[in-house]
């Protein structure tokens, strides 16, 4: 049977709640998609126990995290497991390839996963995303350079590109 961890974080943008497998990180939700039933609904369905072990994952998670958000961190390391449909899985994984301070289009997306008339499905998969800022999604934005979509808010996203980009 296998064990599911969490632990809650302050940042500057909010609350996080962050869930584990003992082996990856499985989600970090951001504080607008924590008033949904969802993230908590989601830890209580597994029974996960709460961790505040610094030498888990969940402990390097959030090391990683402060380090980002310290602007010390570029590119995360942590070991990761989403669990998605396959299209999804590829979206997910294209996300991670989008450099630090840089952004990509939906369209764009679509295109280096060789589906180039999917873009509202990668915008779909995009919003399904389960470990925000780290798989980045906060990077995506319309073809034509306008913020759209994100989990957290349009000013979270504006904060998190802005971060990046100082």
């Amino acid at each position: 049977m296998e064990s599911y961890f969490y632990q809650e974080i302050d940042s500057p943008i909010g609350g996080l709640l962050l869930t584990s497998d003992g082996t990856n990180l499985t989600g970090l939700y951001l504080p607008k998609s924590m008033q949904a039933t969802t993230p908590k609904h989601h830890v209580e369905k597994l029974g996960a126990i709460k961790s505040d072990n610094p030498k888990s994952v969940l402990g390097e998670a959030i090391r990683q995290l402060q380090a980002y958000f310290r602007g010390h961190l570029r590119k995360f390391d942590v070991p990761l497991a989403s669990k998605g449909t396959a299209f999804q899985e590829q979206v997910w994984s294209a996300l991670q390839n989008i450099p630090y301070g840089a952004t990509s289009s939906y369209q764009q997306i679509a295109r280096q996963i060789g589906r180039p008339l999917a873009m509202r499905a990668v915008g779909l998969a995009n919003n399904r995303n389960p470990i925000a800022i780290v798989i980045p999604c906060h990077r995506v934005i319309g073809v034509k350079g306008d913020l759209v979509g994100f989990g957290g808010g349009l000013v979270m996203k504006q904060w998190l590109l802005d971060h990046e980009k100082n």
